[in-house]
């Protein structure tokens, strides 16, 4: 059988599936992922046998440690995926949920009512936590999902999947509501994104080389989330104590995930006072600075930064600095190099904080508060499937409610058009 015809019906049976998962009850998909937690726990030594070839696979390339870590099943990482599962049984169901309801003069009434998005494709690369993560949001959405991880995790992935599908065999449901690509060639994720028929969403997570092949190839609505360009402005009237603890956390905790600090914009009238201090604790923390020609003279061991540096995600140990004259050239700044992710204003001024509100337009907009909080756990919507950074139909991280979509319902007793 080609690629190409398996693919096709794959997505042929996720699309017959998907009709019998929208309507199953908040109870039974609750009941289905308490037991797929369950078939998680008494299965570790089928993950972990599966993984290690995986491991072994990835050493032999020379795959760096930092990776092999994500890609590993440790006992923890599989607890930690049925807890998740757990998590995601005990969120309120959005399926059914009415949004808003108003009464026309003829007396009709207008509502809009949440329903599944049908069939979502995943593609992902490396961590093989995704798999369960993301079948667990998408199945209590209503949804049947295909997933597609990286080669580098094909065995783990296939065995998580395996170990999921037990769960749904006990019952008595479709196969088709999940299914996991069980190919490494990549011609499979070609061929799923001309899958407009059966597919109506594709969710890429990883690096921004693979979300540009999707969103160049798709035939399929894109959930993008290219790079995680994020910003903090000090402001003049910054509490430069808390700014300090906000910016060491932001770039500092976890340099390496998307809502990290990648550039400090500062106020030209803070700096004298605030980028020495904050050079010093990035420094002692091991941040490597990259500054303008301002910062550079108040600090004089800082790199000069090029343009280069001002549109990067370093993922890394390496904050670029910025003075700039006011509010108007930190937005206009953001407005240029920033990625619609999520920035940051560390002030005082009550006022310039609301305007920077409404005038910051990514994603995550946040008032003296750390970037690591620009997550859907940390924001309140129990678990994330991914961050968009591109307005249609989500923005900003997603929860259940981004994986379903609105009808309207119209309750009338016997009215007709004149």
């Amino acid at each position: 059988m080609s690629i190409a015809v398996e693919m096709q019906e794959l997505a042929n049976r996720a699309r017959e599936a998907s009709r019998i998962v929208a309507g199953l009850s908040s109870g039974v998909k609750n009941e289905l992922l308490q037991q797929m937690a369950v078939c998680l726990e008494t299965n570790v030594e089928v993950l972990q046998q599966a993984n290690a070839l995986d491991l072994q696979a990835g050493r032999a390339k020379g795959m760096a440690a930092a990776m092999l870590d994500r890609l590993e099943l440790s006992d923890p990482v599989i607890e930690s995926m049925a807890e998740g599962l757990r998590e995601v049984a005990a969120l309120p169901d959005p399926v059914g949920e009415v949004t808003g309801m108003w009464v026309r003069p003829n007396g009709i009434r207008v509502g809009r009512q949440r329903i599944p998005l049908g069939v979502i494709g995943i593609v992902y690369e490396s961590r093989p936590n995704v798999t369960a993560d993301a079948a667990g949001l998408c199945l209590k959405s209503g949804n049947a999902v295909i997933l597609r991880g990286g080669s580098e995790a094909l065995h783990s992935n296939r065995a998580i999947g395996a170990v999921l599908q037990q769960a749904i065999a006990e019952m008595d449901l479709p196969a088709g509501i999940l299914q996991v690509v069980a190919t490494s060639d990549r011609s499979a994720v070609t061929e799923l994104l001309k899958l407009e028929e059966q597919i109506d969403l594709i969710i890429p997570r990883g690096g921004e080389g693979l979300i540009r092949f999707v969103s160049e190839n798709s035939r399929i609505p894109v959930i993008k989330h290219y790079k995680g360009v994020c910003h903090t402005y000090v402001d003049a009237a910054a509490d430069f104590s808390m700014a300090e603890k906000i910016c060491l956390n932001e770039k500092v905790q976890r340099p390496g995930v998307c809502n990290a600090l990648e550039t400090l914009l500062v106020h030209r009238d803070a700096a004298p006072v605030f980028l020495p201090q904050i050079a010093t604790a990035m420094t002692k923390a091991g941040v490597e600075l990259r500054g303008c020609e301002t910062a550079c003279q108040l600090v004089p061991e800082m790199i000069p930064a090029t343009e280069e540096d001002w549109p990067a995600e370093y993922l890394d140990l390496i904050l670029a600095v910025k003075v700039v004259a006011d509010f108007e050239e930190a937005r206009d700044h953001i407005n240029r190099y920033g990625s619609l992710h999520t920035e940051t204003i560390v002030t005082c001024d009550y006022a310039l904080s609301q305007r920077f509100l409404r005038e910051i337009n990514s994603s995550v907009v946040m008032v003296n508060a750390s970037s690591r909080f620009s997550d859907g756990g940390q924001l309140g919507l129990g678990a994330e499937i991914g961050i968009s950074t591109t307005k249609l139909h989500s923005f900003g991280p997603m929860g259940l409610e981004d994986l379903t979509t609105r009808k309207f319902i119209v309750l009338g007793d016997g009215q007709i058009r004149e």
